[in-house]
């Protein structure tokens, strides 16, 4: 088996977005956790690029990593949360977690290693953004401009919802 540079980057990538992952999972303050969602989206764009599809991974950073992201820490910020810290799970229990890990992605090693796919056309990927925006901005216009006012609606409503709590705070001081 040789070792490529595009091997040694999807390891890279794959070990960003498993360890942000698990950092998710392992964080207790809310903002940290976003952040290690983050990691995890911007590493399985570079995965996308890997695959050719630079679409996906423009769409991968601008709707996960920004909006979605943004969204999360603005519902973080307008909802009453307390932000105490939680005990810490013990050894054992980190050792179990790590074990498990390890045994999952060995799994999937063994999962793959066999795996025999057929070679995929070499002229796959040529033009791929250019064709995504011209069936998009072609044959799906129309949806493609509801879900625009659909977003506009959403934005609106969680606006008025949000003035209508400031409203009942200022009545009861």
């Amino acid at each position: 088996m040789t070792i490529s540079g595009e091997f040694i980057a999807f390891m890279a990538l794959a070990l960003v977005a498993v360890i942000g992952g698990v950092l998710l999972i392992n964080l207790t303050k809310v903002v940290h956790m976003v952040v290690a969602l983050v990691f995890t989206f911007v590493s399985i764009a570079g995965i996308y690029i890997l695959l050719s599809a630079e679409f996906v991974a423009a769409v991968q950073i601008l709707i996960y990593s920004g909006a979605i992201t943004i969204i999360m820490l603005f519902g973080i910020m307008l909802t009453r949360h307390n932000d105490e810290e939680e005990e810490k799970s013990g050894l054992f229990k980190r050792i179990l977690l790590f074990v498990g890990v390890l045994v999952f992605g060995w799994a999937v090693y063994i999962g793959i290693y066999d795996l025999d796919l057929s070679p995929a056309a070499s002229d796959l990927h040529v033009n791929n953004t250019e064709q995504i925006g011209v069936a998009l901005y072609s044959k799906y216009i129309i949806p493609f401009e509801l879900t625009s006012v659909v977003l506009l609606v959403a934005l609106i409503g969680a606006i008025i919802l949000a003035k209508k709590d400031d409203k009942k705070e200022a009545d009861k001081k």
